[in-house]
């Protein structure tokens, strides 16, 4: 078993791997962080057969923290581990800040300068990650994550500020960041040089980011859900959902009821037309209808009743038993008027899905009954 020590556990990218490394029964995890006594440091890089520092700061109070959080931890723990007799790798988190001459890209760039001193004199392996803006779920609002601050701003119906909507923004994902330093522990990189790389990069104008996440939770409200075929799209959308507050996780459906039960959309797609629920009262018959190119799947999974079919053109009548003592799914072709019955003593509940989002302009529905 592979012991790993973490430094900064607590903060985004290291929760993420934590809690990641801990689901794995091949690695002991231990971790470092900012508010731990610096004394149990030398003990925990003793025991640890690999190292990612994630530790660092990226907005103090005062400059110099930059000094100390991000080249004195940095050189502490390179300068422990250079002492020991073996040959700890170790994963730097660094910024492509590091590349611009300000206090803190300065401060990343001496950091890495510690890792690669620290490889060349002991023969260590050491992995330097120069990230570019990371997003997903358990980033820190309002801080240094525009994608953070955008989600958990407009789900709690809070103002954003956009000073320029055209701006190209460069970000990798916490899933494939992790996934990264993963591979790492099973020896497999992504180099670019001298650094290790996060694939895939994701560019997006920051208006689209913005409009995107607007988008996210008016879907509530229309039942469209995003197109989830998008690789951004689809890791944006599940960023937004981590950020609802805890109070709306929820959100209600229009039923549409009357004397027979109710109809009740669920979701919409793009191109993947639209999911229902139909509830229908004992007794009670519905459809008696057909369609040219709409098709649907039907899917009872409380109640029993039988779905009937007749061929335009034809007298023969097709019956389907079904019941929600077995889930079983009964394809409703183009070209059959069709219904459904309730033939039990409770309420049939039905799970339908349609190829095309309803259009009302265009319903392609014939009114036609099965039974003469």
């Amino acid at each position: 078993m592979k012991t790993i020590l973490i430094t900064g556990c607590r903060g985004f990218i290291g929760k993420n791997l934590f809690v990641t490394l801990q689901c794995r029964e091949d690695f002991r995890v231990l971790c470092f962080n900012s508010q731990d006594d610096p004394a149990n440091l030398p003990s925990l890089l003793e025991q640890a057969d690999f190292v990612f520092h994630l530790a660092g700061v990226n907005r103090p109070l005062k400059l110099e923290e930059f000094e100390t959080g991000n080249v004195g931890l940095t050189e502490q723990i390179c300068s422990y581990l250079a002492a020991g007799s073996r040959q700890v790798p170790i994963a730097l988190s660094s910024s492509i800040q590091a590349l611009q001459d300000n206090p803190y890209g300065t401060s990343k760039c001496r950091a890495e300068d510690s890792v690669f001193e620290y490889g060349r004199t002991s023969g260590a392996q050491v992995y330097v990650f120069r990230f570019p803006n990371v997003f997903g779920k358990w980033c820190r609002p309002n801080y240094n994550s525009g994608v953070a601050t955008f989600c958990h701003n407009i789900a709690h119906d809070l103002p954003i500020k956009v000073n320029d909507p055209e701006v190209v923004m460069t970000l990798v994902y916490i899933d494939d960041v992790v996934n990264s330093f993963v591979a790492l522990l099973d020896g497999i990189t992504n180099m670019d040089g001298i650094f290790c790389q996060v694939q895939p990069v994701h560019t997006e104008k920051l208006g689209d980011i913005v409009e995107r996440i607007r988008s996210f939770k008016e879907s509530r409200f229309s039942r469209n859900i995003p197109d989830m075929s998008n690789p951004f799209v689809k890791k944006l959308y599940s960023t937004y959902l981590s950020y609802l507050p805890a109070d709306q996780f929820s959100y209600p459906l229009k039923m549409n009821a009357d004397e027979r039960g109710s109809f009740t959309e669920f979701i919409k797609t793009i191109d993947r037309g639209q999911v229902s629920v139909n509830i229908s009262k004992p007794g009670i018959t519905k459809g008696n209808h057909w369609h040219n190119t709409k098709n649907e799947k039907f899917l009872v999974v409380s109640g029993n009743g039988v779905i009937r079919f007749r061929k335009i053109g034809s007298t023969d009548v097709i019956e389907y038993p079904v019941s929600g003592e077995r889930l079983e799914v009964v394809d409703i072709p183009t070209g059959y008027t069709h219904n459904i019955s309730n033939t039990g003593a409770t309420n049939l509940v039905t799970v339908m899905w349609c190829n095309e989002v309803f259009d009302p302009e265009r319903p392609d529905t014939f009114f036609e009954q099965v039974e003469s």
